[in-house]
């Protein structure tokens, strides 16, 4: 993502608006007034299943924090400007309403379900820009860190997708995965930080 400040305020901005739409349809479906067209997940969820979903992510975390420095990859961590914590924080609205909440296939039976994870868990890991860069031009980037990197959003995408579809959030609601999602990046900051790779 773009670290331009402006960029990184409307990437805010979007992700405040969503949320709100996302309150809205909540509060509607909590007063029994569910409307028709309402965002997807945009219901109550149990404790346990922010509690869940957010554990999940953070020990995901402590395994590509591990894995990394195991591969002896750490080193080479993007450098990171330190108000881009903001967009980070916001994509954990942005990408969940976009993945978790309209990329998968719903009410069609478990295995059209369960493939739709996969495979957009698939797309969200390759999006993400490890394995290619556009900085002179389109190339790949095939090294150990860019496809470990993109194996852990593989694995963090499956896990947003099991934290809205598990049993522990019966509902289907996308707020866990909001927090999750959230909780996960701004722990990537932190360890970005103790190693160095946030700039002041």
């Amino acid at each position: 993502m773009n670290e331009n400040p402006i960029m990184i305020l409307l990437y805010v901005a979007v992700a405040v608006y969503v949320g709100r739409m996302y309150l809205a349809d909540y509060r509607a479906a909590c007063e029994g007034k569910g409307t028709e067209g309402a965002m997807p997940g945009a219901v109550g969820a149990p404790l346990g299943s922010f509690l869940i979903g957010t554990l999940g992510a953070l020990i995901l975390l402590g395994v590509e924090t591990g894995g990394e420095i195991a591969l002896g990859v750490s080193a080479e961590q993007s450098d990171m400007v330190w108000f881009f914590v903001f967009a980070i924080v916001a994509a954990g609205v942005v990408e969940e309403v976009i993945f978790r909440g309209f990329l998968v296939v719903e009410n069609r039976g478990r295995g059209l379900l369960l493939g739709s994870c996969v495979l957009f868990s698939l797309i969200f890991a390759v999006i993400h820009a490890h394995l290619w860069s556009l900085e002179d031009g389109f190339e790949w980037t095939f090294t150990a860190k860019a496809w470990f990197s993109t194996a852990i959003l593989f694995a963090n995408s499956l896990w947003f997708y099991a934290v809205r579809f598990g049993p522990w959030n019966p509902n289907g609601s996308l707020f866990p995965c909001m927090l999750a999602h959230a909780a996960s990046n701004l722990g990537v900051f932190f360890v970005k930080w103790a190693q160095g790779h946030v700039i002041f």
